[in-house]
């Protein structure tokens, strides 16, 4: 979406929406598009050896406790070479980082040249989690907004490419999940007490996220409704989306910075 009001009830969060084929299907479709993918982004990546100025690519990943965020970096994002990768989660911003605006710690891990970065989490929690329990009142939270879509403009200006996903998932599957959390020893360490209290507050989360979609969803940095009660339809149609953005910018493989035929040569002669 990249203009208009935003209602997730229209968004059912286990439908699959241009792919019918059922899972097994979805498995072999994630891993024909990782080769791809894969092929894409060290085009890019190797285009950025000789220029500074290379199209880079910032992913951006949203969503309620459980929503999948981290199985869409494993297994969408971990299929490509990882020195081509940078990833980073924003936590609460520590005392160093409250001392300036909310975007100052962002605007450090942006993606340079060539690179494709994930924001498992980002600057949208400072204005999700403000006005879900209002530590931002609203004249702070539209000037944060306005902050967010300028920020974002800017990256498109400087050739970024902005793919923002927001993971849609119902509260009876985030319960489900964070039951799985509790009965097994392999997803302990994922459980937070903390997320109980805030599912406790769907329905504000809810409306802010739309709000926040709807207000800083733009032709340069569009938002991406994905339904993620199906991991597999998640994970695939996150995939599409930035096969999608890569495709678009086609990054082609550099020229030789060197004469071929004399570096022949040179290297026929240690045989």
């Amino acid at each position: 979406m990249t203009a208009g009001p935003l209602n997730l009830a229209t968004v059912d969060p286990r439908s699959t929406p241009g792919f019918d084929k059922g899972k097994k299907k979805a498995a072999k479709a994630l891993e024909k598009g990782a080769l791809e993918l894969s092929d894409l982004q060290e085009r890019l990546f190797a285009a950025s050896r000789d220029d500074d100025d290379a199209p880079a690519v910032l992913l951006v990943l949203q969503g309620m406790d459980t929503s999948g965020k981290g199985g869409i970096v494993r297994h969408v994002v971990g299929a490509v070479d990882p020195q081509g990768v940078e990833h980073t989660s924003f936590k609460a911003p520590t005392d160093e980082e409250k001392k300036h605006d909310f975007l100052w710690r962002i605007e450090k891990h942006v993606p340079g040249a060539g690179m494709i970065c994930v924001f498992d989490r980002s600057h949208y929690e400072d204005v999700l989690i403000h006005r879900v329990h209002g530590w931002a009142d609203e004249p702070e939270l539209e000037r944060r907004y306005a902050a967010i879509r300028e920020f974002e403009e800017n990256l498109a200006s400087r050739g970024v490419r902005v793919v923002k996903v927001m993971l849609h998932i119902s509260q009876t599957e985030q319960g489900e999940r964070l039951l799985e959390r509790l009965d097994r020893p392999d997803k302990f360490w994922k459980y937070n007490p903390g997320d109980v209290t805030e599912r406790k507050l769907w329905d504000d989360y809810q409306d802010a996220y739309e709000k926040a979609v709807s207000e800083t969803s733009t032709e340069a940095a569009p938002w991406h409704i994905v339904p993620a009660d199906r991991k597999w339809y998640a994970r695939l149609a996150v995939q599409t989306i930035l096969l999608e953005a890569l495709r678009d910018i086609d990054p082609q493989w550099p020229a030789a910075s060197f004469n071929r035929g004399a570096e022949r040569a040179r290297l026929a002669a240690t045989l």
